[in-house]
């Protein structure tokens, strides 16, 4: 089951939203946390600091001059933000450790989540505004993308956890999103309602009956509910009717092109919703 949860912390007011949920699940499912701070390398090394530095009108060896002050100042930052996250976890009578790295985000992120079962993060931190155009923060999607584990996406306010939902297409990625859930539930003790969208009443009739033939067993709280329409949309609106707290979806399902093209599902999801989203590859 779930016994590391890794949490990536910026300091960011999502980033502490992040940690919020990281505690309140941690304690329903008896799990460790670990804080991870990473300190992007872009900012203290490479054209970045480069072209700040030219555009200042600082000469090289300025530059030089000025690169330990700014190493230092990063470190302190990030023993701050570990330091915080510690007490957090104590005060909420939880077991935690901490780590720094120096590095990609993404990359360090998706590095350090081989060591955990999860990875919790925030849909935006600190350095959002400069994502460009992405809805979705740059590293958030990066993570969701290449992670070889379940990845939590959270919002920007916490909301305890009372009931769940998982978004169901008969993808392999929805297979195994319908395994931890029906985990998450009976651990949990979660409510869980599986939503199968589709206009096609024979296949939503097949996947209904091959729910129904995994939970049965499990003896969980649980019901399926087939709707009509666009998956993405209808996904939202039944998070909007706020019966469920939390969603859980396999991550990307099985139409590659569709989302080279016009935008998944998934990261839809993930933009649109104000509670966490639970993704699984």
């Amino acid at each position: 089951m779930i016994e590391r949860i890794l949490i990536p912390t910026d300091g960011s007011d999502h980033g502490k939203t992040a940690i919020e949920y990281g505690i309140y699940i941690a304690n329903r499912l008896g799990a460790q946390l670990t804080g991870l701070h990473v300190v992007d390398v872009r900012l203290v090394q490479g054209p970045l600091f480069t072209d700040i530095s030219g555009s200042i009108g600082l000469p090289s060896y300025h530059y030089q001059e000025v690169l330990p002050a700014i190493q230092s100042g990063l470190d302190e930052k990030a023993e701050a933000i570990l330091k915080a996250f510690k007490a957090r976890c104590e005060e909420a009578g939880l077991p935690s450790e901490t780590k720094k790295a120096l590095g990609i985000i993404d990359e360090a992120i998706i590095e350090e989540a081989k060591n955990s079962d999860w990875t919790l993060l925030a849909r935006r931190g600190e350095h959002f505004h400069l994502g460009g155009t992405s809805i979705i923060g740059s590293t958030a999607e990066s993570v969701v993308r290449n992670s070889g584990k379940p990845v939590m996406v959270t919002p920007e306010t916490f909301i305890e956890i009372e009931s769940m939902a998982l978004a169901y297409d008969g993808s392999a990625p929805a297979d195994k999103a319908l395994k931890l859930a029906a985990e998450l539930s009976d651990t949990a003790s979660w409510p869980l309602t599986v939503i199968t969208i589709t206009n096609d009443h024979a296949l939503g009739a097949n996947l209904s009956k091959k729910i129904e033939d995994f939970l049965e067993p499990l003896k969980i709280d649980s019901e399926v509910i087939i709707l009509q329409g666009k998956e993405d949309r209808e996904i939202i609106k039944f998070i909007q009717e706020g019966s469920i707290e939390l969603m859980v979806m396999g991550a990307y399902g099985h139409n590659r092109i569709r989302e080279l093209i016009l935008g998944s599902t998934t990261s839809y999801v993930i933009r649109k919703s104000k509670i966490p989203v639970l993704l699984i590859r």
